[in-house]
């Protein structure tokens, strides 16, 4: 229970930043220009997270795939390589781009959905690489000693030993997907990101609030939700991997 725990801080202030949100607030500290309703920040929210979890599913699939490639022996050459090509990745700004997507995707979803894979997959393979590597060398040969196969050591040696590890990547991916898709709104996603546009655009620094407070409390909320299960997978005595 102690380590469940760990989730409580995130949560709470997720679910403060969410109550923070409501238009009353807004008035509450007298922020300019007219608040959205709370309908209309609800669907913006459900948008938002539609859109960025299925980019988290992107980069928990192909991140987590290459981490578990460039980890084979066999494929120990290509390694540098993986890296390298996702680094490249990362290292062009999500504006950037989305913009450049514009011509070729069109408005909306996909070209937000390749900025945020572009831009999530450098850190889950990292760390699906750190948390496989963590796993004793006394495991795996523990593991063949008694005549398992490479896939069945991955498989029931090396995934449960990582699991925790792979969790703790996940957090750091979702918080880039929550930030990306508010990015989204530039090529005409509908998200949170979108009162942050208008409201930079139209000087209605109260639907800005809103749209920033609703995407941090979108970012803590998941944040909690991994850190719970990451505990429950966390073997008592410690974090064997991550």
């Amino acid at each position: 229970m102690n380590r469940v725990s760990e989730a409580l801080g995130p949560l709470a202030l997720g679910l403060a930043l969410a109550a923070a949100s409501h238009p009353a607030f807004a008035g509450l500290i007298g922020a300019s220009g007219r608040p959205l309703t709370v309908r209309h920040i609800a669907e913006l929210a459900l948008n938002h997270l539609t859109l960025a979890a299925t980019g988290l599913t992107l980069v928990a699939a192909l991140g987590i795939g290459l981490g578990l490639i460039a980890t084979r022996a066999r494929f120990a050459g290509f390694r540098t390589s993986i890296d390298t090509l996702v680094a490249f990745a990362q290292a062009v700004p999500p504006v950037v781009v989305v913009a450049l997507a514009l011509p070729v995707l069109g408005f909306g979803g996909p070209p937000t959905l390749l900025a945020l894979t572009a831009y999530g997959i450098m850190p889950t393979l990292r760390g699906t690489v750190g948390a496989l590597d963590a796993v004793t060398a006394e495991a795996r040969e523990s593991a063949q000693a008694i005549g398992l196969t490479p896939a069945q050591i991955l498989i029931h040696i090396e995934l449960p030993l990582a699991a925790a590890g792979l969790v703790d990547t996940l957090r750091t991916a979702l918080i880039l997907a929550v930030s990306v898709t508010a990015v989204g709104a530039l090529a005409g996603a509908s998200t949170l990101g979108t009162p942050i546009v208008a409201g930079l655009q139209n000087q209605n620094i109260a639907a800005m609030l809103q749209g920033a407070l609703a995407t941090a409390a979108l970012a803590f909320l998941g944040d909690a939700l991994l850190l719970a299960i990451g505990a429950r997978l966390r073997p008592p005595e410690g974090r064997t991997a991550g």
